[in-house]
């Protein structure tokens, strides 16, 4: 690997622990100013809404520019939405905020692989990157777990800050530090000697075009396969971490402080498949984990019958190390086949349109229900089975494209194919 993907995944790591530490931060701060449960819910959507009503832009925007660039003004806008729940504002709203940022920073950091390295290295690539992340979600869901717990909130307290009067507020305040030290490592990503396409100066003609792309990759044989894959996994997973929190008080009487263990565990396998799915996986080969999506749906709707932590963890540790070895291979198909219609930042903005309406949809429906009375039990039922049947649909439609387009899916796997072996 060259070295300036290195420094890529180290901003990487501590901007997605400062995201994950601050989703925690942000649960206990409602709950401890006796907010309704629908809110902290809430939380999943309002993070995602950005990515969907900004798609069409932000796609673009982390083309027109160096990429390192956009994703150091990307960890900036998480700071100011970090210093807005420190004033003040509702958690819910500055919490948006942050999910603005992200959106910003997600196209940059995927579309700079495609920039920086072969074909023939991008699932490894995925691999070590999505490994990483999921080793900052570990550790973040744990930090903000433990900078609200009883053995560093009074630390932080004891500090006397003015305004930082709460565990929740006092570790929001040190987040914003961690989100500086990932714009820090922004700062020296390497440019990539790949020529930025310019944004046009009527950012409405950037509709259509999106409406394009997205048209584009949907009607790909390949492209639709991976990305529907994609599109329903982190709609799941998205909403999965707030479940499992509100899973682990339900079944085993948790406080935020331990079920944001359980959140990293489920992360921990995740980390486990994603790496062992690099190393082992082709470019050509991924739409062979298709059916480890449905069961990965099923052991979803296992969980209802665990009450136990000593079995609760290794099937947590299993359900995540499916979902990383079936996300990484076709993550890195779908980079592959957008980078080839239209572009790294552009497809990646589809891509993250697709999954976080997706996460948007699914958390929205969730927040409803909880605010009418749905248990944490009925959620997980109907996520499970909604994984499964959607990932057999998906199975269904892949091959009926073997049937029907032979010729075209094998044309599409040979380029793949030839771009792994000679990058």
């Amino acid at each position: 690997m060259k070295r300036g993907f290195y420094t890529i995944m180290t901003a990487q790591f501590f901007s997605s622990l400062a995201d994950n530490a601050l989703f925690v931060a942000a649960i206990e701060l409602l709950r401890h100013r006796g907010a309704p449960e629908w809110q902290s819910a809430a939380l999943v959507p309002m993070f995602a809404l950005f990515y969907v009503l900004l798609a069409p832009f932000v796609g673009a925007f982390a083309d027109a520019r160096p990429k390192g660039q956009v994703m150091f003004i990307s960890n900036a806008i998480k700071v100011v939405g970090c210093v807005l729940m420190l004033t003040g504002v509702h958690p819910l709203l500055a919490y948006t905020l942050v999910g603005l940022g992200a959106a910003a920073y997600s196209p940059a950091k995927y579309g700079i692989l495609t920039e920086l390295l072969p074909p023939s290295q991008l699932v490894k690539a995925n691999g070590w990157i999505e490994g990483l992340t999921i080793a900052s979600i570990i550790l973040g869901v744990l930090l903000g777990g433990q900078l609200v717990g009883p053995a560093i909130a009074p630390l932080l307290l004891s500090l006397d800050i003015p305004g930082l009067d709460s565990p929740p507020l006092a570790a929001i305040a040190l987040l914003v530090g961690v989100y500086a030290l990932a714009a820090g490592f922004n700062l020296r990503i390497p440019l990539t000697g790949v020529t930025p396409r310019p944004m046009p100066r009527n950012l409405l003609v950037l509709l259509p075009d999106f409406w394009t792309c997205n048209m584009r990759l949907w009607r790909d044989h390949l492209g639709q396969i991976s990305l529907a894959t994609t599109t329903l996994f982190w709609g799941v997973s998205g909403n999965l971490r707030y479940i499992v929190l509100a899973w682990a008080a339900a079944a085993l009487g948790y406080s935020t402080t331990q079920a944001s263990a359980l959140v990293g565990v489920v992360a921990l396998g995740t980390a486990v498949g994603a790496v062992v799915a690099s190393v082992r996986m082709k470019l050509d080969q991924a739409t062979r984990v298709i059916p480890l999506g449905i069961g990965m749906g099923l052991l979803v709707v296992l969980m209802n019958f665990i009450d136990n932590v000593w079995v609760a963890a290794p099937f947590l540790v299993l359900l995540g190390a499916l979902g990383g070895f079936l996300v990484v291979p076709m993550n890195a198909l779908l980079q592959h086949r957008g980078h080839n219609l239209m572009g790294a930042g552009r497809s990646i903005a589809v891509q993250n349109f697709n999954e976080q309406a997706c996460i948007l949809g699914l958390g929205a429906f969730y927040s409803f229900s909880t605010g009418m009375g749905l248990s944490a039990f009925a959620a997980i039922t109907a996520f499970g089975l909604l994984v499964a049947g959607t990932m057999a649909l998906i199975r269904h439609w892949h091959q009926r494209n073997e049937r029907n387009h032979p010729h075209e899916l094998e044309r599409l796997l040979e380029i793949a194919r030839r771009d792994d072996l000679h990058g």
